[in-house]
């Protein structure tokens, strides 16, 4: 696994290219997942050890989102896993995006890498990168979650170099996770590489999957802060490379979002593999029409007028914004600053966190307040919940909720993730109105103690006009639904 891929800052792309993609909708790389399969379980591993392997995209599928993916601009594919070699049809798969003048980057952690096969990625010109997170055995095992990885790895590196790589057009990279168990290597790991001329890709763990579960691998920032500091003196003075240091990636920038998206192994489209949220799925809409009308994708690809909190005040926003993937973990809001990043280690007390109480998201104040927690954001989505309380203006007096109370539940939701947006970008408040209602079935009461889930959904957008489906549910069982065309000041939000 790889939480971020990049080889040089912006991703090799100039900064005409990068803004022209973000103008027209377009794309300039894309990561794809062949499938989850992987013969590894690191500790660190964004994937869940037990994860499904049904419904994953066929040959066909793949290779037409490819070409989609090509028509909007991309000139690379960053190929991702589980373990890509494991994938039966991989070098199918190499040699059709090879043909179509797409340049490949292919994160492995070495199994099956023969000579032989080398000499293939090497002849089809596919940058190899090599996960390595320790040229001690011991370490390599444990981080890996294998017995004998540090064997498979070092075969698949010599095997590498015996084929020819690196060369001028030939380039070999080595991904390596900062963390504890290896902390110690960072320094010497990063100069031997850079002494064979092989790209390092070191970065942070991204929060998520087992990265969450296994605190013991994380770093101090401010230890991280030092290491990333004395690795570009290093740079600086022994090879003439120049960068300034940031998180999560040693000597590289991370904008991705502005240009690059994630297709993941069951087809759906993600911004990336740290901001998790499906945006859609290729088997139902075109990759065209998920890119441009997706409501994430543009609030990232606008990240300066909508980046919340410290990250918002820092000079460096020209060319930073945390990792993202960092920020949605952590905080549930890709929008938030990025919690792990050094310069915001004293300023942990002005990032929101999800869930959070819905009181500075919405004008309402009790006892016309009628929901209580914004819980997640999505997709154009939000889940808010509430505790009916006797001290409800809609409570009737034999303790049940008002029928009008469920349209108000619907609409309060829809003002919360409205407001939630502008926490940390503005003291402004959401300007927007109620402008209709219809199809509001009500199938069931609701009564004092009951904890009631409303999950809003915006299906349609002209303009400043939108449309919702809001749905009401306690437990398992659907309470009511109806839709709400609601108006947003667009220049507020």
């Amino acid at each position: 696994m790889a939480n971020c891929q990049a080889i040089v800052p912006n991703f090799e792309f100039t900064e005409a290219q990068i803004k022209e993609a973000v103008k027209n909708n377009r794309l300039l790389s894309m990561e794809i997942e062949f499938s989850l399969r992987c013969n590894f379980h690191c500790q660190y591993c964004y994937i869940p050890d037990k994860s499904s392997f049904d419904n994953e995209l066929s040959f066909e599928e793949l290779s037409d989102c490819l070409l989609q993916a090509k028509a909007l601009g991309v000139k690379k594919i960053i190929v991702l896993g589980g373990e890509p070699m494991l994938y039966p049809q991989v070098l199918k798969m190499l040699k059709f995006i090879r043909a179509e003048n797409l340049d490949v980057e292919m994160f492995t952690n070495g199994f099956g890498i023969t000579l032989e096969m080398a000499k293939e990625l090497l002849d089809l010109g596919v940058l190899v990168v090599l996960k390595m997170n320790s040229r001690k055995e011991d370490v390599q095992d444990a981080l890996a979650g294998k017995k004998g990885a540090y064997k498979i790895i070092q075969d698949a590196f010599n095997n590498l170099r015996r084929a020819g790589f690196p060369a001028k057009t030939k380039r070999l990279g080595v991904s390596t996770i900062v963390c504890q168990q290896n902390f110690e290597e960072i320094i010497s790991m990063w100069e031997w590489l850079r002494q064979q001329e092989i790209q390092p890709y070191f970065e942070i763990i991204t929060p998520q999957g087992k990265g969450r579960q296994n605190e013991w691998l994380h770093v101090d920032s401010q230890k991280l802060k030092e290491t990333f500091f004395k690795i570009a003196q290093i740079d600086r003075k022994k090879y003439g490379i120049q960068w300034d240091p940031q998180p999560p990636l040693i000597g590289i920038k991370c904008l991705r979002h502005q240009f690059s998206c994630l297709l993941n192994s069951q087809g759906y489209i993600l911004p990336c593999v740290g901001i998790n949220i499906p945006l859609g799925n290729i088997r139902q809409r075109r990759l065209a029409d998920i890119i441009k009308e997706s409501e994430v994708i543009q609030d990232l690809r606008n990240y300066q007028a909508n980046i919340k909190g410290p990250c918002r005040q820092c000079d460096k926003t020209d060319s930073c914004y945390g990792c993202r993937g960092a920020a949605y973990q952590m905080t549930g809001d890709y929008l938030a600053s990025d919690p792990l990043c050094w310069n915001n280690i004293e300023h942990q007390s002005e990032i929101v966190h999800l869930p959070a109480a819905v009181n500075r998201f919405i004008p309402q104040q009790p006892p016309m307040q009628v929901i209580d927690t914004l819980v997640s954001i999505g997709e154009r989505t939000a889940n808010i919940n509430v505790t009916i309380s006797n001290d409800m203006l809609f409570v009737r007096d034999d303790g049940t909720l008002d029928e009008t109370a469920y349209l108000e539940l619907i609409a309060q939701s829809i003002a919360a993730q409205a407001g939630f947006k502008q926490v940390g970008v503005t003291s402004q408040a959401v300007e927007g109105f109620l402008l209709g209602a219809r199809n509001l079935e009500i199938y069931a009461s609701a009564r004092i103690g009951d904890i009631l889930a409303i999950s809003i959904e915006k299906y349609a957008r002209f303009g400043d006009f939108g449309i919702f489906k809001g749905r009401i549910f306690r437990g398992e069982d659907l309470l009511a639904q109806g839709e709400v065309k609601v108006w947003e000041d667009k220049k507020k939000l």
